[in-house]
């Protein structure tokens, strides 16, 4: 299976799949509640997609320069930026829209009608809990453990922004828990899921030196089903956060410190 074959089988049809959903909705006019309406959404989905190209270039370049995974030559294009096949890149975008439309569709389906309540404790408490699963992490590079050697990149290189989004809102995430984890962790085992076919038909290889060598049905490292809980984590959290009320009212302090260029294209609070 080629890798743009991967892409399009397991990626693009679902994606397809939400999109029309999503126009469906808006010829229907069904709109997000209004807690959840300070930003244009596609501004917001747009906005990680940048995001998740610029954060995860280096890092999975890391990864193919250092042999942590490759890929079957065969099965690409050739077209490489870096170290890393135009495929990779082009995953990067289409599973931040899969998921963000996704989170969208559900978001409109399930308002949360309980009023919300600001937690500072479950903020503290959530982000010491990832920092403590960072540092224990990270720990498996500093001391060169070298099966732990993806597990602690990953986790290093994703836990760094989701202790800032438990930090900032882990209590709003919490408000919106039930589509938030709905969307998180179906995509995490349907993307698993294809993510183990493709391992199977040689598309990408798991270097076993470099990871626990823990697998789950069907021959899935332990790894890959991590890394897309966390990546859809990322997704999902970042994506609620930006959109919901509370977020623009805890922040609005700190952007009024914006240049004036800039609040123009802030939403209003």
């Amino acid at each position: 299976m080629t890798y743009f074959g991967f892409l399009a089988i397991f990626v693009g049809i679902p994606l397809l799949g939400v999109l029309l959903w999503n126009q469906r909705d808006a010829r229907k006019g069904l709109a997000l509640p209004t807690d959840l309406q300070t930003w244009s959404p596609w501004v917001v989905i747009w906005g990680h997609v940048i995001v998740a190209v610029l954060y995860t270039t280096p890092w999975d370049n890391y990864l193919v320069a250092t042999r942590v995974w490759w890929y079957d030559p065969a099965l690409v294009t050739g077209l490489l930026i870096g170290w890393v096949p135009i495929e990779e890149y082009t995953f990067f975008v289409v599973q931040t829209l899969l998921v963000g439309v996704a989170l969208l569709l559900v978001l409109r389906r399930q308002p949360v009608k309980t009023p919300f309540v600001p937690n500072l404790q479950l903020r503290i408490g959530a982000t010491l809990g990832a920092g403590l699963l960072w540092f224990v992490s990270v720990c498996f590079l500093v001391l060169n453990i070298r099966a732990g050697t993806y597990f602690g990149l990953e986790m290093g290189w994703a836990l760094l922004p989701i202790m800032f989004q438990l930090a900032f809102g882990a209590d709003i995430l919490w408000h919106y828990r039930r589509p938030v984890l709905g969307v998180l962790l179906g995509f995490t085992a349907y993307l698993s899921f294809a993510d183990t076919l493709a391992i199977a038909s040689g598309t990408w290889t798991i270097d076993p030196a470099q990871s626990f060598n823990i697998f789950l049905p069907g021959g899935l490292p332990i790894e890959e089903l991590i890394f897309f809980f966390l990546t859809c984590t990322l997704v999902c959290f970042g994506v609620t956060l930006v959109l919901a009320e509370m977020s623009q009212q805890r922040a609005a302090p700190a952007l009024k410190y914006c240049p004036p260029v800039l609040q123009r294209f802030l939403p209003s609070t």
